[in-house]
């Protein structure tokens, strides 16, 4: 509040003594009023960047954004190198010495599930570092005085004005209250589900057994289930359904479908 005064303030003087000059009060060299007016123009784009930019938890559009924090759960996932790959991520992959340091307790871990996903989480970063189309940088801040990567990076977001990229659910939901921008690879997959609609015809493998009597359940490419009235039978085959309805669950989408006569 205090620098909005000083820029007006600033900028009402210069007016005063502008106009001063004009009605001949006293002289005033023309380049010294265009500097002087030069100055209040270059306070007030400064003071507008900093409040629009500066102040922590502030809103930001995405088209301002530069950079995207990475976590542990979106280089383990694996699909961050593929979106990279095809051009469509603008934003410069900044990779936290905190976060590399998780990924490489996971990937040292006993257990031999989560040391496996913790390798694939460095080979995604190893990948992306070697990519044309990635910009990406490893950086020593740090937020000392929180102990949890999770909180780390929620603050180094907001100071820095940054994307959160995660697959963490919760994550997700605490970032977007504070404020910040998250860039969800599951987002992204649950946008690009192809759009299914009711009388439409499918060909789906029945895979296993419904949780009602006689129905069966397959599975699309990207994973969304579809439940197979009087599918029972058909265990083990590919068969052609048509879609009949369609529900949303917090998973995802649910098709339920009918197999088409004489399958």
């Amino acid at each position: 509040m205090r620098g909005r005064w000083i820029v007006r303030g600033g900028a009402g003087a210069v007016a005063v003594i502008l106009i001063a000059a004009a009605c001949g009060a006293f002289p005033l060299v023309p380049a010294l009023a265009i500097a002087a007016l030069a100055a209040v123009l270059r306070a007030t784009e400064a003071f507008c960047a900093r409040t629009h930019h500066g102040r922590p938890g502030a809103p930001r559009g995405r088209a301002a954004l530069r950079e995207g924090l990475v976590d542990t759960s979106s280089l383990i996932d694996g699909r961050l190198g593929s979106i990279v790959e095809t051009g469509f991520v603008g934003l410069d992959i900044v990779v936290p010495e905190f976060v590399l340091r998780e990924l490489q307790h996971v990937a040292d871990a006993g257990d031999p599930m989560r040391r496996a996903r913790g390798r694939r989480g460095l080979d995604v970063l190893q990948a992306l570092r070697a990519s044309p189309h990635a910009r990406v940088r490893v950086i020593g801040d740090d937020v000392p005085e929180l102990d949890e990567v999770d909180a780390k990076l929620l603050e180094l977001a907001v100071r820095r004005g940054a994307a959160l990229v995660t697959t963490d659910f919760n994550l997700n939901k605490v970032a977007t209250i504070r404020g910040v921008t998250v860039l969800n690879v599951n987002d992204l997959a649950h946008a690009l589900r192809p759009v299914i609609l009711p009388g439409e015809s499918l060909r789906i493998a029945i895979v296993k057994e419904g949780k009602e009597p006689g129905q069966g359940v397959g599975y699309l490419e990207d994973g969304t289930m579809v439940v197979v009235d009087q599918g029972r039978t058909l265990l083990g085959k590919t068969v052609t359904v048509n879609v009949t309805s369609a529900i949303q669950t917090a998973a995802g989408k649910m098709f339920f479908a009918r197999p088409v006569p004489g399958e």
